[in-house]
Parts: C-alpha cells; structure tokens; sequence
C-alpha cells in the first residue's frame, strides 16, 4: 500500500469499516452473562444493537440454548435469516475455519471436518462473506494474554486453556483452493485472515494461477502464538506488502486492540472489536460489551474527523459481489503486478 502526501487527511481516505465480533466462541456465558447472547433472539438483536451503534461487518458464530457453540448448519441458517431481515444491509461474515466453543466434556477447541467446512459455502441465506486461513499453522490464541486476561473466566481452567494453546490450523492448499472455489460459485466473498506476509504470498500465487480470482479483502490477525505479534515492525512490514487494491482490517486480542484499532484509524485502514477479541477495559476495572466497544471506535474515528461508513457504503469498500473472470483482470483489480509473459525481461507492470 502506498502513503502518498495526504493520505493521512481524513478527506482522502475510505469511510471506516467497522467489523464486531459480538459472540465471543471462547468464552463460555458466565464469563460475561451481561453480553453473551444465547437464544436465538438474543443472537440476532446483539447483531441490530452492534449496527446500530455503528459496525457493519458482523462477524458470525452461533450459540446452542446451553450455551455451547454450535456445529449445525440449520442454526447458522437460522441466525442468517433473523439478521438479513431485521438488518439487510449488514454485510454477515461467517467464521469459517474454525468454531472455538466446546460441545462437551473434553471436547473444547474441536476442529470441525474439511466436509462440514465446505458446506460453508451451501448456507441458506448465503453470508456475504466466510473467512479463510491460509497454510496449516499453529493458532496458540492465548500465548500472548497474561494471567489478568483470563483470570475469572473459563480460559483460565486449566483444561480450557491447555486446548486453546494446542490449536492448530488446517489449511492445506488442496482444500484451500476447493473451498475458495466453492465459495465463489455460490456468490460468497472469501475474506482473507492472515496471520503474517508469507500467507499474504500465497494468497498472491493463488491468485497468478488463476485460482483465486476475487477481490483481496482482508484481516491482518496479530495474536502471536503462531501469527505475528502486533507490533509497529510486522504491522509496517505487512501493510507494505499488501497491494494498492487490497481492503484492510486489523485484528488483535485483548488490550492490544484499541492501539492497533488507533493506528489502523489513523492510516486508512479498517477495524474489528468485539468480545472475541476482548472483554477488558484499558484498565480491567470492568468487562466492555461489543456495542460499547463499537461505540468508542466510533467517536475516536470522529475525533480523528475520520467517517464511519455505512451498511451501503461498506458493502461498496467491500466489494461485496464482486468477483473476477482470469488471473490477469484479478492481479490488476487487486494492485498487485502482472504475470510475467514468455521471453519478457525485467519488472512487469501494467500498462
């Protein structure tokens, strides 16, 4: 990405994009009972509080009526509906990689099959989106959380948070491409969560086969453990290597995610809060609800003179239902260089 003069005014940069992820799968409802939803009416009213207050990517995963996450699709479909009538124009990002939340005794942290993980792409309504990881990598979400972090909730069980700091990823790059495939035959945007600039590679070589030819939005996920640590060195190394035509979003867990959410403000780029980043005030005096952590994006973006975009306005950002035809029109929409032609010396570029 380029930092031309003047892309620091807020004049010249897109209307903010605020993503919340409002339903928090590590945590179990008594870690926040004032703010994990768990009926299905309370699911969705969270997801009309969380734009009302101004965020208008909804990050998605689904509670059962014990409180458990859930693996049925019928559930997913189900909260897809509610949110799509009582919001439209909401853009419904549904966690696709993994689901966080046990099912049962000894069961926390289950990966869900690379079948059941296709069927993502058969939801009913369809999301605007699901997310992707890319290379099988190591997902230790708790490494850089302190004692304070999890004191008092489940993920300071031992059990709870040995399985959290096993995590792994799945995300070979047979099922990778199939699954991008599938999302885009259904009109499903792959959102991109990345955890460090040799995923940001592949995703590029995906996309110079012809394989991956959709728009590169995507979430730079800075948790350690396995992905980058959010820090000012890998954030600059990272926002260099994305391309002019790339959509950002910057994540990261716990007291990290207001500053990131700050310098992301600041440069142009997006954001994401919520209570499965954080549940914690700067201070840890108290926990922080997702619309409260909406609400404060909301007036430091103000602050900064930056706008909030909204529902129509993020759809447009997003790209959503945008989706390319060969590798040559996808390389030039995303701002990366075109393929090299045969016999052609030197560096390319478009015309």
């Amino acid at each position: 990405m380029n930092f031309l003069d003047g892309s620091l005014w807020p004049e010249n940069q897109q209307k903010l994009v605020i993503t919340c992820a409002p339903y928090g799968p590590e945590w179990e409802p008594a870690d926040f009972p004032a703010d994990i939803p768990v009926t299905m009416e309370e699911q969705i009213q969270k997801a009309v509080d969380c734009y009302n207050a101004g965020a208008t990517v909804l990050h998605v995963h689904v509670r059962e009526l014990d409180g458990k996450g859930s693996k049925r699709l019928s559930k997913f479909n189900e909260l897809l509906a509610g949110i799509r009538a009582r919001v439209p124009d909401m853009i419904l990002q549904v966690g696709g990689s993994i689901s966080f939340a046990p099912e049962g005794e000894g069961d926390v942290a289950k990966w869900l099959s690379d079948d059941t993980r296709h069927m993502l792409a058969e939801l009913q309504p369809r999301p605007d989106q699901v997310t992707i990881a890319i290379n099988s990598n190591q997902m230790n979400v708790v490494e850089q959380m302190c004692e304070a972090d999890v004191a008092g909730t489940s993920l300071g069980e031992p059990a709870n948070y040995r399985a959290y700091r096993e995590m792994t990823i799945p995300a070979g790059p047979e099922w990778v491409e199939e699954h991008i495939k599938r999302l885009s035959a259904n009109g499903i945007q792959t959102h991109f969560q990345l955890a460090n600039i040799t995923q940001l590679e592949t995703v590029e070589r995906m996309m110079r086969r012809g394989v991956c030819n959709v728009p590169l939005i995507l979430t730079w996920v800075a948790i350690g453990g396995g992905f980058d640590a959010p820090n000012i060195y890998n954030l600059a190394n990272f926002v260099r290597a994305c391309p002019d035509g790339s959509v950002l979003t910057l994540e990261t867990s716990m007291l990290n995610v207001l500053p990131l959410n700050m310098m992301a403000i600041a440069m142009g780029l997006h954001v994401r809060c919520g209570i499965e980043d954080n549940i914690w005030t700067q201070d840890r005096s108290r926990k922080m609800s997702s619309v409260e952590q909406i609400e404060q994006l909301v007036r430091i973006a103000k602050e900064f003179g930056r706008e909030v975009a909204n529902g129509k306005e993020a759809r447009q950002i997003y790209k959503i239902g945008t989706f390319y035809e060969t590798a040559d029109q996808t390389l030039a929409k995303n701002g990366f260089a075109p393929n090299r032609k045969p016999g052609q010396k030197g560096f390319t570029q478009h015309a």
